[in-house]
């Protein structure tokens, strides 16, 4: 029998499911291929979802269409708000979640998928056609069965070739209880892609049972929690578990830095390259050895359960030299630990090789997604997923690919980053990296991208008719707060609580908003906006928010969108495919050499290649500029 689909994904994580799930919801028959069906979106390390710049991913892919925000939602157990002191532009919704329930969800939501199908196993090899280039036309698996599609979603994570360390003992997987891919990378490897090597780690779990809370600081959750998904299917969490705070001393020092010598981040075993942005503690240790304690966070796994999470203590020590650390911290002094850290080891594809539709320039028909393109994070893979699953099914059915702009969505910086400037490390996703992240908030995600996500065909019009709604209602408040104004008798008392000027005559409310004491929020306790307006109003804080930002932004807003015409202009002039680079001149010897390895299609892709510089730029505006 010949099993034939449109779309076969390979890996059931974050990125596998988002792709699966996308392809599906838009009509492919789709194949997802994963070694286990009961850890489908496995949260092998943190089991939490968001974060600075991660949240407004996840508000991004809900907004588009994605999964994670509704499954994220159904399994927190805790929601905070980051930065919430401070302006809403850099706001990040961050969710614990129960980790068992997350993956019950994810497959829940995908059973529903008629168009999807399901194989417990492994792939061995790809199945490939053509001369130069080759094609994926389908897979083998470990089983020896073979399965044929049209396209194929590369999905492994930490999976291929994957090596566990615990001090100098090794173990082969991707992660713990779980077998390693083996025979995919030298196949791809063969077929001309550049393969590289990366480590990644995770934290020790600890019995909770054993665990003295007393002597930690508690951390709960917002008192009004938000949630992530725009849907009106979700509801924010109820009855949230907390989180503690403990942290290392000099002690915990000592005894870590006494096992360095069977580190093998140390002793040279370990060759792949871990996270800046989130290291072990033994790093943590080397690179700060001014600072005599580290932050430690405790956090629950999921409800009824006695499993927690020591966020800050990622570590490949010998499981000795952990439990004894251990046993110093405050209130981990009889802690028993369920499972040691441990670091992976695993193969990724230096995703230059593909294109912004992150499909490879090498092989044609397959697409790459999640950590195999050197990323790291379950939001950073999700919406790499969501982008692979979406543009496989748009090239199988003839239709017009997404490509996101930098401008346009986190989503659209971050592949950007991958494609045009590679990684020498695991990408993690900052606001730091967006040009136009006071564009790009989480707040007004679903302004920016729900039109194209229902011009895809996954969202739907119900969810759009909301956000019509929304948007109807902030220009009507907008327009009140514009045209209405206010005495300094009804106004200064609410000024001088806030600690703003007072006002000596009228002025419109749309002018008090503009001040950063003031917000939106605030304005409920001004008798003639309250007699306006009435409470539902403001018990909307979606609404809220966004009538907040619309004034206090709006001058950041046209200047951000002034640079971004000067961007789509370059954005606009194209370089042939077939361009030789090495017969301008005019450029660098290092930009000939970048240009033809990354080959950008405009010059505005070309302005972000590392080591083009403004007069490369120059060059290529006189020999292609119009």
């Amino acid at each position: 029998m010949l099993y034939t689909y449109d779309i076969i994904v390979i890996g059931g994580g974050h990125a596998g499911c988002e792709a699966a799930a996308a392809a599906a919801k838009l009509g492919s028959k789709v194949l997802l291929i994963t070694m286990d069906l009961n850890k489908l979106a496995q949260m092998s390390c943190n089991p939490a979802v968001g974060g600075i710049a991660k949240g407004q991913i996840v508000r991004e892919l809900d907004a588009l269409g994605g999964c994670t925000g509704e499954v994220t939602d159904r399994s927190t157990i805790q929601f905070r708000m980051l930065n919430s002191s401070k302006g809403a532009a850099v706001w990040s919704p961050r969710a614990q979640c129960d980790r068992v329930r997350f993956s019950q969800e994810w497959r829940r939501v995908l059973e529903a998928l008629p168009n999807l199908s399901f194989w417990q196993d492994s792939v061995a090899e790809l199945l490939l056609a053509g001369t130069e280039p080759k094609v994926a036309v389908g897979v083998k698996t470990a089983l020896g069965i073979s399965f044929f599609a049209k396209a194929l979603v590369l999905t492994t994570g930490t999976f291929l070739n994957g090596l566990m360390h615990v001090g100098r003992t090794q173990l082969a997987g991707g992660r713990a209880g779980d077998a390693s891919a083996l025979g995919l990378s030298d196949q791809l490897r063969s077929l001309g892609l550049e393969v590289g090597r990366m480590k990644t780690g995770t934290p020790v779990r600890l019995d909770g049972r054993t665990i003295d809370f007393g002597a930690m600081r508690r951390q709960a959750g917002d008192e009004h929690p938000w949630k992530f998904s725009y849907s009106q299917d979700t509801e924010a969490v109820s009855n949230q578990l907390d989180c503690y705070i403990t942290s290392t001393n000099e002690e915990v020092h000592a005894i870590l830095r006494e096992g360095f010598k069977d580190s093998p981040l140390f002793c040279g075993i370990i060759k792949g390259v871990g996270p800046r942005y989130c290291p072990s503690i033994e790093d943590k240790l080397r690179t700060f050895a001014d600072k005599d304690a580290h932050h430690l966070f405790v956090e629950p796994e999921g409800r009824g359960i006695c499993e927690y999470y020591l966020n800050g203590f990622s570590s490949s020590l010998p499981f000795e030299v952990q439990e004894q650390a251990l046993s110093k911290v405050p209130g981990l002094g009889h802690a028993q630990i369920l499972r040691p850290g441990y670091a992976v080891e695993y193969d990724y594809f230096p995703p230059t090789q593909l294109d912004h539709c992150l499909r490879s320039k090498v092989v044609g028909g397959l697409y790459f997604a999640g950590q195999v393109n050197g990323t790291t994070g379950y939001e950073e893979a999700a919406c790499q997923g969501f982008v692979a699953g979406v543009n496989a099914h748009q090239k199988v059915h003839g239709l017009p690919e997404l490509v996101l702009g930098r401008e346009q969505a986190y989503i659209g910086v971050l592949i950007d980053d991958l494609v045009m400037k590679g990684v020498d490390e695991p990408y993690r996703m900052f606001t730091s990296r967006a040009e136009h992240r006071i564009l790009l908030r989480q707040d007004n995600a679903d302004a920016r991208l729900s039109p194209l996500g229902y011009s895809l065909g996954l969202i739907s019009r119900r969810q759009m008719d909301v956000l019509r709604r929304k948007q109807e209602k902030i220009r009507s408040l907008v327009t009140f707060l514009s045209d209405t104004s206010i005495a300094p008798d009804e106004a200064n008392v609410l000024l001088a609580a806030k600690g703003s000027s007072c006002i000596e005559q009228r002025r419109r409310l749309i002018d008090l908003l503009g001040r950063p004491e003031l917000s939106f929020a605030d304005m409920q306790a001004l008798p003639s906006v309250a007699a306006n307006l009435g409470e539902d109003v403001f018990r909307d804080r979606e609404l809220v928010v966004a009538v907040d930002c619309a004034e206090k932004y709006r001058g950041y807003e046209a200047r951000e969108q002034r640079e971004r015409l000067k961007f789509d202009r370059l954005r606009g002039i194209r370089i042939p495919d077939t361009f030789d680079f090495s017969t301008l001149k005019s450029l660098t010897i290092e930009a000939r050499t970048k240009l033809s390895k990354v080959r950008p299609p405009t010059v505005g892709d070309a302005q972000r290649i590392p080591g083009v510089s403004p007069a490369d730029i120059a060059a290529l505006l006189v020999r292609f500029g119009r």
